[in-house]
C-alpha cells in the first residue's frame, strides 16, 4: 500500500492478538518514574500534558483532584491511572494549597528514575509515579476512548492479578532495597497494561469503532500485523489473508467497523509514527521514510503532506526531540 519493504509477511496461520501487539508500546516508548517521599502538608499541580500518567500510593495520606471528579482519596495500595494526562492535583489533604515540583528536592537515580523528596514535619506519604510520552503511540485510538481517571481498586474485582500486584507494590515501596525502583517500574508496567485490558474487557460491546475492531477475530489480526510492522508492504490481499477472509469481505468489514479503508488506516498509522520519528534527534526525513518502508524520500513526503497538510521538513524543524526527564510526574 504505497510503501515497499522486502520483509516477508508473517505466516497467516499464526494467531495475533491486536491488544497485545499494541500494549508492547509500554516498554518501547520510554517510561519515566519517580519515587516520592512527601511530608504533610504537601500539594503538587499537574498541568494537562500528552502523557499517560499513574500515581501509586505505597503509604498515604494522598488525595487526587480532577475538574470532572473533584477530590478522591487514594488509600494505601491504590493506583490512579490517567490515560489522557488531564490536569490534576495530588495533595496530602484537600485543603492544602497548590504547589509544584519546585517545592521538592529531586535526585536522579537512573536514566529514567528519580527520587522526589518534600521536607516537612507531618506524616510522610510514599508514592511511586510514572509517565509515558504518548506521541504517536499505537495506544492512542484506545486512550481516547478511556475515562479520564481509572482507580486500581475499582477494577481489582474484575482481574485476579490486580489486587496481589498492588499489594506487592505496596511492600516494595515500603521497604526499598537495591533495585527497588527497577522492580517497581516493571510491576507498574504490568499493572497499567492489565488495567487497560480490564477496562477493555469490562466495556460494553460495540459494533463499530476501534474498540470493536481489536475485538474482531478477523479485523483484529490485520490491525495487530499493521501495528507490529507498519513499514511492511501490506496489501489488501495480504491483510485479508491474515484475517482469514476474502479480499472483498475483508475490505467491506474493515470499512464498516472502522469507518475507513485499510489503506487509509495504514497510511494514517505510518504518518502518526513518522511525526514521532521526525522528533527524534539525528533522524533525517530520508531515514524516517526508509524506516516506514517508502522507496524514496519524495514519495514519503507526498504521502505525509497529503495526510497531515504539512511537509515532513517543517515538522522536523518544529517538533522538539524526546521529552526531558519529568521525574515520573
Amino acid at each position: 500500500m504505497a510503501a515497499h519493504s522486502s520483509r516477508p509477511s508473517p505466516p497467516p496461520h499464526i494467531p495475533m492478538d491486536a491488544l497485545s501487539e499494541i500494549l508492547q508500546d509500554f516498554r518501547l516508548s520510554g517510561v519515566n518514574y519517580g519515587r516520592c517521599e512527601l511530608r504533610h502538608p504537601w500539594s503538587i499541580e499537574f498541568p494537562q500534558q500528552s502523557l499517560l500518567r499513574f500515581h501509586f500510593v505505597g503509604q498515604g495520606p494522598c488525595w487526587i483532584h480532577t475538574e470532572a471528579e473533584g477530590w478522591q482519596e487514594l488509600r494505601d495500595g491504590d493506583l490512579a491511572l490517567l490515560p489522557q494526562g488531564i490536569a490534576h492535583r495530588l495533595a496530602s489533604a484537600p485543603d492544602v494549597a497548590g504547589g509544584s515540583l519546585d517545592d521538592c528536592r529531586v535526585t536522579k537515580l537512573g536514566s529514567n528514575v528519580c527520587e522526589v523528596v518534600r521536607e516537612g514535619t507531618g506524616a510522610t506519604s510514599t508514592l511511586f509515579c510514572g509517565s509515558m510520552a504518548l506521541g504517536a503511540c499505537a495506544l492512542n485510538p484506545l486512550i481516547t476512548l478511556m475515562p479520564p481517571i481509572i482507580k486500581g481498586c475499582d477494577v481489582a474485582g474484575n482481574d485476579p492479578v490486580v489486587g496481589p500486584l498492588l499489594a506487592a507494590m505496596t511492600v516494595e515501596a515500603a521497604q526499598p532495597q537495591m533495585g527497588s525502583a527497577t522492580i517497581l517500574s516493571r510491576m507498574a508496567d504490568l499493572l497499567t497494561a492489565r488495567l487497560i485490558r480490564c477496562w477493555v474487557n469490562c466495556t460494553g460491546a460495540s459494533t463499530t469503532g476501534w474498540l470493536a475492531a481489536i475485538r474482531d477475530p478477523h479485523i483484529g489480526r490485520a490491525l495487530a500485523a499493521m501495528h507490529r510492522d507498519p513499514g511492511h508492504n501490506w496489501t489488501l490481499e495480504s491483510l485479508a489473508s491474515l484475517a482469514g477472509q476474502s479480499r472483498s469481505i475483508f475490505a467491506e468489514r474493515f470499512s464498516a467497523v472502522l469507518g475507513e479503508g485499510a489503506a487509509r488506516y495504514l497510511a494514517r498509522l505510518r504518518m502518526q509514527l513518522a511525526r514521532e520519528l521526525l522528533g527524534q534527534n539525528g533522524l533525517s526525513v530520508a531515514e524516517v521514510a526508509a524506516r516506514l518502508g517508502y522507496d524514496s524520500e519524495a514519495s514519503f513526503a507526498r504521502a505525509f503532506k497529503r495526510i497531515t497538510n504539512v511537509s515532513p521538513g517543517v515538522v522536523r524543524r518544529t517538533i522538539p526531540g524526546r521529552m526531558d526527564m519529568n521525574f515520573g510526574l
